[in-house]
């Protein structure tokens, strides 16, 4: 028989002001093994690698905040690169004051916009001329194919974002920071490009996902489940259960190396849920 209806409430380092019982989740019944996740840093080159535009933030002559959209590649370090003209009051303001920051948000939003993931990097912007400013165009320009008709005009200059502080919010409850050496260390997760297709999939096999939350997430009175996520670690769950709703979390075996490895690590659990 299972226990009476237990709630666990996880602290927030920051509270709402909100009832107690909303973030109220069921405790896991069965023991599992923590699951790896990705950290700040991954996260934050996962995101700024997975799109090609974004909110970047200069400061304007009057000293005032100023955001702009705009387009932009990665070196492999991480460093964004932009192409930016002085037509624009952005690169304007990047001749006169080189902090800036720039505001990644993920691609696929679905629901409500703030409980999906966004990265802000800070740095310098700095004008790069010889080798450098080569490779940064090369980048550019292989992400942005019709940078190639305008990157080379007069007004337009090559700059590299580099990158000193990072800020990473994946939803309510998950934010983190990361220094500039993690970020650099950190690369992006490989299963990233397919994640999206990959849980709908999977949320078309019901009997499947109830069958991990139940044997491998610790709610064995799952009644039913749904992906929320996937990484190169594991899945994210939502699960209903008698006790309440809530998140829950899967691990793979191992983590997954190329997108290509997805479906059968899938697979794999799948097969361990229905052998347990």
């Amino acid at each position: 028989m299972l226990p009476a209806m237990t709630l666990e409430t996880t602290p927030k380092p920051y509270e709402h002001d909100a009832p107690n019982e909303v973030f109220a989740t069921p405790q896991t019944l069965v023991e599992v093994p923590a699951s790896r996740e990705r950290t700040a840093a991954e996260e934050a080159r996962t995101l700024a690698a997975g799109s090609a535009h974004a909110a970047l933030a200069t400061i304007s002559e009057e000293g005032d905040p100023w955001a702009s959209m705009v387009a932009y590649a990665m070196l492999p370090n991480g460093d964004p690169v932009l192409c930016v003209s002085t037509l624009a009051e952005h690169g304007r303001n990047l001749l006169r004051e080189s902090r800036a920051s720039l505001m990644v948000a993920q691609p696929e939003v679905a629901g409500d916009p703030l409980a999906n993931g966004r990265v802000t990097l800070a740095g310098v912007a700095e004008r790069v001329e010889g080798d450098a400013e080569q490779q940064a165009r090369e980048a550019y320009v292989a992400k942005i194919p019709a940078a190639g008709m305008y990157a080379g005009f007069g007004d337009f200059s090559i700059y590299v974002l580099k990158v000193q502080r990072v800020r990473w919010v994946g939803g309510y409850g998950r934010m983190d920071s990361a220094d500039a050496d993690s970020y650099r260390a950190a690369e992006p997760d490989p299963v990233a490009p397919r994640a999206a297709t990959t849980v709908r999939d999977l949320n078309e096999r019901a009997e499947e996902l109830q069958a991990i939350a139940a044997q491998l997430g610790g709610h064995p009175d799952v009644t039913t489940a749904r992906c929320t996520g996937i990484d190169r670690y594991g899945l994210f769950l939502d699960v209903e259960t008698p006790r309440g709703r809530g998140p829950a979390r899967v691990g793979f075996a191992e983590p997954v190396a190329s997108a290509d490895a997805l479906s059968a690590a899938i697979a794999e659990l799948t097969l361990r849920a229905q052998s347990s």
